[in-house]
């Protein structure tokens, strides 16, 4: 099969995903879009927004909607990196110590409230996210394909949480913001919810599975296999490397984050049906690639400027490659 006529069976899959998460979750089809795309290009996603949301009903819809093996972990202060790993255990028939293996051990995994959880337990997920292994008493497990985290966390509590250190925040492809829904969409999503329903349980028994494990790991082949110009890789990377250099710009992006930056611009040429990229992939996947990779200086927190603000800047700036 050539490859433009993978490259429409993917789109079509990706806009049957969005279409069956969408029987879950009422508008948001931004925080959707980049959901999906993250899917495709193999990336791992922290969900930002305040409680109520809809970050855990996107990812379980999510779930849903894909085959294999999903896992949920409620991140806590007490929790330990044992919890999500898992450990060695003995076992008294067999005198021998047995590797009995954590929820990490999934092909999605959910990570609620991810900076509740201290340093150490945050690092549990370190190897995973960028070795696709977990290592347990000095043994390497290898996770079965596709492994992908979609972790969450709350913007505006502070206390009790742990701020997630520069080395974990760049091994997530996407940080996607989750906003409040508009009027329309608060109005259905309300009128949804209650109607004839008892209680708040998230209800994801609408969503069908559009895909299998199986058939994410060619969706993402495909993806991978989009054409991109070296005009616009090059582009990819000057808007990196700007960034770093930005005025005020404590911490900038480091090489990972070009590389996070074509991925994503692939996926999200995939999700508009098309088997090369343009300037405008890049642009529009540019402020979730980047947003979590900023540190800003004091300088510009005293002026009220966010990660947001410079990304604005640095699109405008920057020029984009004519295709």
């Amino acid at each position: 099969m050539s490859l433009s006529a993978d490259v429409q069976r993917c789109a079509d899959t990706l806009a049957a995903l969005e279409a069956a998460i969408g029987c879950a979750l009422v508008g948001q089809p931004q925080v959707v879009r980049e959901s999906v795309v993250a899917l495709a290009a193999a990336g791992h996603v922290l969900l930002e927004g305040v409680p109520g949301v809809g970050k855990t009903l996107l990812v379980r819809a999510l779930a849903a909607a894909v085959g294999g093996r999903f896992s949920r972990i409620q991140f806590t202060p007490d929790l330990m990196p044992s919890d999500v790993t898992g450990h060695a255990v003995f076992d008294m028939k067999s005198e021998a110590f047995r590797i009995r293996r954590g929820p990490i051990f999934c092909n999605l995994l959910l990570g609620d409230e991810i900076n509740r959880a201290p340093a150490k337990t945050q690092a549990a997920l370190l190897e995973a996210m960028q070795e696709q292994q977990v290592t347990i008493e000095g043994t390497p497990l290898a996770l079965t394909p596709p492994f992908l985290v979609f972790a969450t966390q709350n913007p505006i509590e502070h206390e009790g949480t742990y701020p997630l250190p520069k080395a974990q925040l760049d091994r997530f492809l996407l940080k996607v913001i989750v906003d409040h829904p508009d009027a329309d969409e608060e109005l259905a999503m309300v009128r949804q919810i209650t109607h004839d329903r008892v209680g708040d349980r998230l209800d994801v028994s609408g969503v069908r599975e559009v895909l299998s494990a199986t058939d994410l790991l060619d969706l993402q082949q495909v993806t991978a296999r989009l054409r991109i110009d070296d005009g616009v890789l090059a582009y990819a990377v000057r808007l990196v490397r700007s960034a770093r250099d930005w005025p005020g710009v404590e911490t900038g992006p480091g090489p990972r984050a070009g590389i996070a930056l074509v991925r994503a611009a692939r996926g999200h040429a995939l999700a508009g049906d098309r088997d090369y990229v343009t300037p405008d992939d890049v642009k529009a996947m540019t402020p979730a690639v980047l947003r979590h990779r900023l540190a800003l200086g004091a300088d510009l927190e005293m002026e009220g400027l966010g990660p947001e603000d410079i990304l604005r800047d640095l699109l405008a700036g920057v020029p984009a490659p004519r295709t």
